[in-house]
């Protein structure tokens, strides 16, 4: 009897630690191909939920990468300015906006922000984050514990690699790309 015991409570774990595994995997579309992103919610819990329930309302759909310096990083999440089918769309304040949601405080860590780390894009104040986000394509260590990392890309950096570059000083971009969507897997 004990032995089916053990043997439905690994069953169960294994099944439970898959569905949460999965839940934490989002895929970003881009025009040159589909991105894979595992989030970490146990590193940056209250990041990780407000990027996933963004994206699952469709609020990054048809936002543009308004910020991208080659060798740095692509910037992109505005979701009031930056939605090229919004209302309130101007490609010139994309980068200033946010959501309707509070400003998010800021959750630091030791995860290093290399070659595909996703991290929360904030102003000046460490604690006003929203819905912005960027995805590096080097290393730069000078942005760790500096701002919040919540996810990485596990596929696809080559997609990522080939979006728009913008001004190699600002990174302002005259005609971005844009996320087609952002969906859990």
């Amino acid at each position: 009897m004990n032995k089916f015991i053990y043997l439905f409570i690994l069953i169960f774990s294994l099944v439970n630690t898959n569905s949460f595994a999965k839940e934490n995997i989002m895929i970003l579309e881009l025009k040159y191909g589909k991105v894979e992103i595992e989030l970490y919610p146990e590193k940056a819990p209250n990041h990780v939920k407000r990027f996933k329930d963004l994206a699952n309302q469709g609020k990054y759909d048809n936002v543009v990468f308004h910020r991208v310096i080659d060798g740095f990083m692509a910037q992109t999440g505005d979701v009031k300015y930056g939605n090229t089918n919004g209302s309130d769309f101007n490609l010139s304040l994309a980068g200033t906006g946010g959501s309707d949601l509070p400003n998010l405080k800021a959750e630091f860590s030791e995860i290093p922000h290399t070659r595909g780390i996703l991290s929360a894009a904030r102003s000046a104040d460490p604690n006003s984050a929203n819905s912005q986000f960027f995805i590096c394509f080097e290393s730069s260590p000078h942005l760790d514990r500096q701002y919040s990392v919540f996810g990485k890309v596990i596929n696809g950096m080559e997609f990522v690699d080939m979006i728009k570059k913008g001004d190699s000083n600002s990174g302002s971009v005259p005609d971005p790309d844009k996320i087609i969507s952002i969906k859990a897997k």
